[in-house]
């Protein structure tokens, strides 16, 4: 991904143990790594990667637990927004939101606190029926959605939109602290 964008890597200090404590999971190890190495923001101008920021737009843990207290809502019935899934709850199984696009794809990991270390790639897209599995990592996902022209149906390449990066947290948040 840094060859792919030239990115200069950020080197990022993240206190890994406190996310992955709050999850009860640890979280993959090249996303970890894109993190530190990007930050949270937007590839191409469309693809939003979420990461640990102080701004709620970009923060992955933030939106995971308005997504998980919606899910567990009770006043709002019994069917998830990740409907036939559920958002991830500490020492369950579910999905954890990492991504998104501009066209309203959405890109998950299921996690499963009984399989560790196992993180297939869930996403779903308004305009494509249904959710697709990718037995691949996030930060091999990524690289073929934003380099790959037939990585169908959510590889971008095609549009020749380049291979950039801009940081999504502090000034110039394109989305002003609102969340995605």
């Amino acid at each position: 991904m840094i060859e792919l964008t030239g990115w200069e890597p950020l080197g990022l200090a993240v206190d890994w143990a406190a996310i992955e404590g709050e999850l009860g999971v640890p979280l993959p190890a090249d996303y970890k790594e894109l993190y530190e190495a990007f930050s949270s923001g937007v590839f191409s101008d469309s693809v939003y990667f979420l990461g640990r920021d102080e701004g709620i737009a970009f923060d992955f843990l933030t939106q995971w637990r308005v997504s998980l207290s919606t899910d567990q809502d009770s006043k709002l019935g019994s069917v998830s927004a990740v409907d036939p899934y559920a958002i991830y709850a500490p020492g369950g199984k579910g999905l954890v939101e990492w991504g998104s696009t501009e066209w309203a794809d959405e890109y998950f990991w299921l996690i499963d606190a009984e399989r560790p270390g196992k993180y297939s790639v869930l996403t779903r897209s308004n305009d494509v029926g249904g959710w697709h599995w990718y037995d691949m990592s996030t930060s091999e996902f990524l690289h073929r959605i934003l380099a790959d022209a037939d990585f169908q149906p959510f590889g971008i390449a095609q549009y020749d939109l380049g291979t950039t990066f801009k940081p999504g947290s502090g000034s110039g948040d394109p989305f002003d602290g609102q969340p995605l």
